[in-house]
């Protein structure tokens, strides 16, 4: 007898089901398999190697935010300073004392007179006060004044005299933050206004002013590296490793010691 399409069907459906039945079905009571020791100390190996990888990129984000914060600044002072430069044809001058006045070489370019020459000034009570009203300086007190702090007589961004003869300070640090300065220092027993890095160090064990989180740029004028301008710098340690951001290299110089 013929076997029609129909019959050829059902015999395949009637195989396929005996086939399932004797097909073993995992009973749902079974115990499942557990990780072995080995896997498990692979999956922890690659977590700690992901861990240090996002550790490490963090830094680096950390390191390259802070580099470019100093630097942000740093062009702030220099553009202040050239617009002082327009205008008197000349930098401010740098700190005239000895440098046997400080602790170590070269420390009055951390006490400079930046604050209160690119702020400018006027005379009253007998002390030079900023045009902001945020910082003076005795004019004559011997010991105690702007010739003991700065070895100069006085400030020359100062509005002085009055008509056609007079001079008018300009303030060439509008938007400085506030953070960026602190008052709090002495120079050679003077009060002194110092202009710092938002930033800090920012490693915490780096204070160049005997104070965590205070880390004033540095001036020098005439200039060593720019002998025929200024030197304005600033350095940042961040992970143990100096970085010395300055005016006379567009790049970060990697544990370069201070001019």
């Amino acid at each position: 007898m013929m076997k029609t399409k129909s019959d050829k069907c059902r015999l395949k459906n009637e195989t396929h089901q005996t086939i399932d039945a004797q097909s073993p079905r995992p009973s749902p009571l079974a115990p499942r398999r557990a990780f072995t020791l080995i896997e498990l100390l692979v999956v922890m190996a690659i977590m700690g190697v992901l861990a240090g990888f996002t550790l490490v990129v963090v830094r680096s984000a950390r390191a390259w935010q802070y580099k470019n914060v100093a630097r942000g600044e740093m062009e702030f002072l220099k553009t202040a300073l050239e617009n002082y430069h327009a205008k008197y044809n000349a930098y401010p001058p740098g700190n005239a004392n000895p440098v046997g006045a400080y602790a170590a070489p070269l420390d009055r370019s951390q006490f400079n007179q930046l604050y209160y020459e690119l702020s400018g000034v006027k005379v009253s009570g007998g002390n030079f006060v900023t045009l902001d009203g945020s910082a003076q300086i005795p004019v004559n007190n011997p010991g105690h004044d702007v010739q003991a702090a700065y070895g100069v007589g006085g400030f020359i961004n100062c509005t002085q005299g009055g008509g056609e003869d007079g001079s008018t300070a300009q303030n060439f640090l509008s938007g400085l933050s506030t953070r960026q300065l602190v008052g709090s220092f002495t120079n050679n027993g003077v009060p002194t206004t110092i202009i710092l890095t938002s930033v800090g160090g920012p490693d915490s064990n780096y204070q160049p002013l005997n104070a965590s989180g205070l880390n004033p740029f540095r001036y020098l004028y005439p200039g060593v590296n720019n002998p025929g301008s200024y030197d304005l710098w600033v350095q940042l340690v961040i992970n143990g490793q100096t970085n010395l951001i300055c005016n006379w290299s567009r790049q970060v110089q990697i544990n370069s010691p201070l001019p």
